[in-house]
């Protein structure tokens, strides 16, 4: 099959791996442009765990007093094993959503809660959810730092263009909402709609789903981040 793939490469590269061995197409159309917040060093010592809702998060960690035994929440396995990769063996790993992060966290620090304990929260500068907000709610001591930003795009090069209009795509991955809205603006800016709505769209949520809906894209499905091969291939 042909897959359009809009998430940054260098997020995904054991699954693109998957998607290559079992013979299928990638046409890469990223849709967002990732880059750090050149934040100051978050002190570990200031803190008694980790939250991260992305992996973008992950890679754009600065930390002094570096203490890799630091409990690290994580919305995925996906986030946990980039984790895992910067040395860090005390994570923990929701299933996929921020809502079962959240859950994740409130079941961990309640046990410990006569501890004076502070977490760290890192994440982009375009949330859909407000974690802090919810987690302080409930009693917990969180601080919200923005270490990397976003910003959509909505052009595509020549050459995926041309694979675009040559072997039409059978399916298209979208990972947020903003990637979803420069993917449909992307379609219509380079006339591509009628050949786009045609393939399948898979989503990581419901919200996404209704979006793309409202604007005409009819084959729209769901999917758990981190089982999109799997989905696939059945």
């Amino acid at each position: 099959m042909n897959i359009i793939f809009t998430r940054p490469l260098i997020e995904a590269e054991d699954l693109l791996k998957k998607f290559f061995s079992s013979g299928h197409k990638i046409i890469h159309v990223p849709t967002l442009k990732i880059s750090s917040n050149d934040m100051m060093p978050i002190d570990t010592n200031d803190f008694s765990g980790l939250i991260f809702t992305s992996a973008n998060a992950v890679r754009f960690l600065k930390l002094k007093n570096l203490d890799k035994k630091i409990k690290c929440y994580c919305v995925g396995s996906i986030t946990e094993k980039s984790l895992r990769q910067k040395g860090f063996n005390n994570t923990f790993a929701a299933s996929g959503t921020v809502n079962a992060l959240k859950n994740l966290i409130l079941n961990s620090e309640k046990v410990s809660k006569k501890e004076k304990r502070k977490l760290a929260y890192l994440c982009g500068d375009v949330t859909s959810y407000e974690l802090d907000k919810e987690l302080r709610s409930e009693g917990i001591d969180v601080v919200k730092f923005e270490n990397y930003k976003s910003s959509q795009i909505f052009e595509i090069n020549k050459e995926n263009l041309a694979l675009i209009k040559n072997y039409p795509p059978d399916i298209a991955l979208i990972y947020s909402m903003r990637s979803a809205e420069s993917f449909n603006e992307i379609s219509k800016k380079y006339s591509l709609t009628e050949l786009m709505t045609q393939c399948k769209v898979m989503c990581i949520s419901k919200k996404i789903k209704e979006f793309l809906n409202s604007k005409n894209w009819k084959k729209v499905d769901v999917f758990i981040p981190g089982e999109e091969f799997k989905k696939i291939e059945n």
